[in-house]
């Protein structure tokens, strides 16, 4: 959430759902196939192998684009920028990754970028810190939430949820200097420049046509299934540059 995620009814929605279903109308447009059947396979965080083992044509969810994945997928014009930060229970008194964190267990989710910056910035600053990395968000908050870990380690919009979800709203916070900036992005099969061209075209459109602005406004600043929050993240000075100049390049 609020990318590409169950609803009530168990079907797929959000923000970068809803624009592989505008690569998928251009598609039909462009070959004259209204009728083209659109298979929904749901694949765990970041799974290149899916694309790369002709399992999935498009995969369009919260997938950064990292400069050493290139040589296994190609990646569309990124569709968003954002930080890597934490969530905190408030009373932890945590704000900063560097003074805060040392010596204490931190929890993130297996084959994220954030994973690996985390284990990079351990062993630089000496932090020893003691990283729990579980399988999805929800067990990774599931060990902030019990005290097995001091803090949840993500991108920031997908934190943005646990800080507003009912009761949850006055005992969490995110917080934190960014760890990192990335951008997420669609990934396609390496050695497919026309495929790949018509997702970026869809994009760099949606982009420049101002329906990039509306979308996200839709599922970032509205709100959402299945419970109606409002994430309350604005777009930042970032995506407005992204979205004036559409573009494919990582920012690692």
């Amino acid at each position: 959430m609020p990318f590409s995620y169950l609803n009530k009814d168990q079907q797929p929605v959000g923000y970068s759902y809803s624009i592989a279903l505008r690569v998928v109308d251009d598609i039909k447009r462009r070959l004259n196939l209204p009728t083209l059947t659109v298979k929904n396979v749901m694949v765990h965080v970041v799974e290149p192998q899916y694309v790369v083992n002709n399992q999935v044509d498009l995969e369009c969810g919260s997938t950064a684009h990292l400069s050493d994945r290139d040589p296994l997928v190609a990646f569309s014009n990124s569709f968003f920028t954002y930080g890597i930060r934490m969530a905190v229970k408030k009373k932890s008194g945590i704000r900063n990754y560097y003074d805060d964190l040392a010596g204490k267990t931190v929890a993130t989710t297996a084959g994220t970028s954030d994973e690996r910056l985390l284990r990079q910035l351990s062993m630089q600053k000496k932090l020893n810190l003691r990283i729990i990395a579980t399988r999805d968000h929800a067990e990774a908050f599931a060990a902030l939430k019990s005290d097995r870990a001091v803090a949840f380690v993500m991108d920031d919009p997908l934190l943005g949820k646990i800080a507003q979800e009912g009761a949850a709203s006055s005992e969490y916070t995110v917080t934190g200097d960014s760890l990192a900036n990335e951008t997420y992005t669609c990934m396609t099969r390496k050695g497919d420049p026309a495929f790949k061209q018509i997702v970026d075209d869809v994009i760099g459109g949606m982009q420049r046509s101002g329906e990039a602005t509306k979308l996200y406004d839709t599922w970032c600043m509205q709100p959402i299934p299945p419970d109606g929050i409002n994430l309350q993240f604005p777009l930042s000075a970032e995506m407005k540059a992204l979205f004036a100049h559409p573009n494919d390049h990582p920012i690692d």
